[in-house]
């Protein structure tokens, strides 16, 4: 296991409230036809970590609950400070006491993303609070400095099969992406928080990176990618994201990535696994039994 400053790190507590779903009257995408298609924001029912991130009539829709603060200022917070493998605690409503999961963090529209099991969904409205146990931020691997890791709660960084090698890590990914095709949100300075996207509008490609495979959850390599301070092509850098948004019709977009590790040195490698998903690795199971064993608790 690789080592970590997990014990000097602060766990603190961020709010959001569901937020609603947003979209304008149409989505023109690339052949120039417009059309009317669900997005960010609200409560998806049957799309969630795991399921696939292609195929959807959809654009940019984000899986489970997307939570946010109307306030810009605290909202910063609550993007900045939650990680993904973060604790979520349904706070008011119908649900309150329900236990789910941080599954990524959307920029632009400044969504924090929240897995739940699907009776706890039935039971959400929208405006709900949900508070994050955040826990992640200043995460480093105390043997390879010149790697840094964002939006990575530690606990599911150590259950992640990460091998270290003479040249530094070796993390499982279902696929590798050149810089080329890293769009929307390149050259934002904001990699602690938010996503860029993966462009899918060109056939050859999305043949030859096997992009019609990619799942809400998934571990990408992104190639030539600098993550540290900000998004941008770097010869020889190297970043490890996860996908948290579908595929878009929209130009220059397409599944989004959040970042988790990320160095300006080819010191990062993938090895190929089609199970390197997030929804593997966090136990959601038990989740699920836990909030059931809630439920027989309070009827006792």
């Amino acid at each position: 296991m690789v080592k970590i400053n997990k014990d000097s790190l602060v766990k603190m507590s961020v709010q959001g409230n569901i937020s609603p779903p947003k979209t304008g009257p149409y989505r023109i995408n690339t052949h120039g036809y417009a059309s009317t298609l669900p997005g960010v924001g609200g409560i998806t029912y049957n799309v969630k970590v795991g399921s696939s991130a292609m195929g959807w009539v959809a654009d940019h829709v984000e899986p489970g609950v997307s939570i946010k603060v109307k306030d810009e200022q605290d909202n910063s917070g609550l993007q900045t400070f939650a990680c993904v493998g973060n604790e979520a605690v349904v706070i008011s409503g119908s649900a309150k006491g329900r236990k789910g999961v941080v599954i990524g963090k959307h920029g632009g529209i400044e969504h924090v993303i929240v897995q739940f099991d699907d009776d706890t969904l039935d039971k959400l409205a929208i405006d709900d609070k949900i508070a994050i146990k955040a826990f992640g931020t200043g995460l480093k691997l105390t043997d390879h400095p010149d790697i840094s890791i964002k939006n990575l709660d530690p606990d599911l960084l150590e259950k992640l099969p990460i091998k270290e090698t003479s040249e530094g890590i070796e993390v499982p990914v279902t696929t590798k992406i050149p810089a080329h095709l890293m769009g929307s949100g390149i050259g934002a300075p904001t990699t602690h928080r938010g996503d860029y996207d993966i462009t899918t509008h060109d056939p050859e490609a999305y043949e030859k990176y096997n992009l019609k495979d990619l799942k809400l959850g998934d571990l990408v390599l992104l190639e030539d990618s600098d993550n540290e301070f900000g998004r941008e092509y770097l010869k020889g850098a190297r970043s490890i994201g996860v996908v948290i948004h579908s595929d878009c019709v929209v130009t220059g977009h397409g599944p989004g990535v959040t970042t988790l590790l990320t160095s300006k040195k080819p010191v990062i490698e993938g090895s190929f696994d089609d199970k390197a998903n997030i929804a593997n690795y966090l136990d959601l199971e038990k989740l699920e039994e836990e909030n059931k064993q809630q439920d027989q608790d309070k009827d006792k």
